[in-house]
């Protein structure tokens, strides 16, 4: 691992994969003296339509909190923010035929300076690493994480059910929104991975921990492209997208982002 005080580049990298023929994932990153903001949003409901609802809530959730941000009230600016991406999206589903029903999830960390909030809706995901290995630290809202946690189908069974990519809740879709709220601890972290589902249906979580911890002497970019390589080589099925930087001795002097 880098020892302390070392400075580590926030790695972000989006890929179509080898299937689709559109990339409907965005990713944003954004961080001023106040605000500093990691965003994976995973579009869906046809043709564009996924694209554009993935593109509105990375940038407008940015764009709120860049403009109402209370650093006394993280979390509530945070559901503020996604609130707010949800009403747009909804409201321009119902005004343009083309996008109806589009929605997007979405996984966004909040660095709070003593903490981190992770905020998730879908079946993208948050990982956090550290010397004891990696461990996920958001719900999936699908309907195959409902059949696990009822006991009707093992996480094993899970990996290739055939219902697997059925979300139960997205951002946009509909007008309320329920948000799950994570609160981190940052004194544990060495690396925190945000990521769709493009890369854990094709990745195993050990086998990201490894790429991560054999490829830390590099910068964090380079362990995207090798997380997507071997995403694309199992496949590809699906648009990939992550984002990886450093937790407890972080220093982003060098960030990097789309």
């Amino acid at each position: 691992m880098k020892r302390k005080g070392a400075i580590m580049m926030v790695g972000m990298l989006t890929d179509v994969g080898n299937v689709r023929s559109l990339n409907e994932d965005f990713l944003g990153s954004y961080k001023d003296d106040h605000i500093k903001i990691y965003i994976v949003a995973d579009g869906m409901g046809g043709h564009n339509a996924g694209e554009v609802a993935s593109k509105i809530a990375v940038e407008s959730i940015i764009e709120y909190l860049k403009n109402n941000y209370d650093e006394s009230k993280p979390e509530d600016s945070l559901k503020t923010a996604i609130t707010d991406a949800n009403n747009r999206i909804y409201n321009l589903s119902k005004e343009h035929e083309n996008l109806n029903g589009m929605g997007t999830t979405i996984t966004a960390c909040l660095d709070c300076q003593c903490y981190y909030l992770v905020a998730n809706v879908g079946d993208s995901s948050c990982f956090i690493i550290n010397n004891s290995g990696i461990s996920k630290v958001t719900k999936d809202h699908s309907l195959v994480q409902e059949l696990i946690d009822e006991g009707t189908i093992t996480e094993n069974q899970a990996l290739h059910h055939p219902n697997k990519n059925i979300i139960t809740r997205a951002v946009g879709t509909n007008k309320n929104l329920d948000i799950d709220i994570y609160k981190l601890d940052r004194s544990n972290i060495k690396f925190i991975l945000l990521c769709t589902d493009g890369l854990t249906n094709e990745v195993a979580k050990e086998e990201i921990y490894d790429i991560i911890i054999n490829n830390s002497i590099f910068n964090n970019s380079e362990i995207c492209s090798k997380l997507v390589e071997l995403a694309k080589a199992r496949g590809g099925r699906d648009n990939i997208s992550v984002i990886i930087f450093g937790g407890e001795h972080y220093d982003d002097r060098n960030d990097a982002g789309r």
